[in-house]
Formats: structure tokens, sequence, C-alpha cells
């Protein structure tokens, strides 16, 4: 890398330095958690206990979003999609998610910007994560 590319990137502030960090996506997921919890779609896709899952999605979305890669030091590559082929996500399943996270999302109050910018990431992935199809 050339001393202009390490210089530009030096100054790059990410969305995680943007919204706070750490705690911001720390609150964002324990807020989606406590929707899906009531949820009859998708709490039955998760396991008793969410505790595990909340860690592992907030460290996901930290490293995603330019916090520190603790994500991929603990577990790997992310292989969203080899991740969640057990689950069985449909249309249905992906659109209560979205609703969930967005709300989550919108109840945090984070400045426009960033909020875009993860409200068209969790819509994207979330339908590449799809993997049953309504019977016909």
């Amino acid at each position: 890398m050339n001393k202009d590319a390490q210089h530009l990137q030096a100054n790059v502030v990410t969305i995680y330095e943007r919204v706070g960090g750490d705690s911001f996506f720390t609150e964002l997921i324990n807020r989606f958690y406590e929707r899906v919890e009531d949820d009859p779609i998708l709490r039955p896709l998760y396991p008793e206990d969410l505790e595990p899952g909340k860690a592992r999605l907030a460290a996901f979305l930290v490293q995603y979003w330019g916090g520190p890669d603790n994500y991929s030091q603990e577990r790997g590559h992310p292989r969203l999609r080899q991740r969640h082929i057990p689950f069985p996500i449909g249309k249905k399943e992906r659109d209560a998610w979205v609703a969930h996270m967005l709300s989550a999302l919108e109840s945090m109050k984070s400045p426009e910007y960033e909020a875009a910018q993860m409200r068209e990431y969790f819509q994207n992935t979330a339908t590449l994560l799809i993997n049953r199809v309504p019977k016909s």
C-alpha cells in the first residue's frame, strides 16, 4: 500500500465509530432480541438460551461495520449462508426478522446516513439467507 492510500485508510471513520462502537451494537441486538422473544414465527428458530446468539450477532455486526474482528478471531469466516442453512428461512421468516431489526434500529435514534446503510444491509442480507421456497 502506498503512503497516500495508508493516509486515507488511517483517516477513515467507520460506521462502527460513528454510531458509538460496541455499546451501540450491543444495545441494538438487545432490542432486536426483545422483539424476537415474543415472535411466533421467529422464536421457534432460536435455542432456548438466546444469550450466546446475542453475543455472536453483536460481535458480527461490530466487525462488519468496522470494529474489532473478534467475531472472526473466535468463529472464523462468517459464512452466513452456510451457518443459516439448518434453519428454515422463507419470505415470512425473512420479513419478520427484518421488521424486528429495523424496529430495533429505529428505536436507537442513530444518524440517518448510518441508519440507511444498516437498513439496506439488513434487508439485502436477510434476503440472501432465504433457503426455503413456498410450496406450490
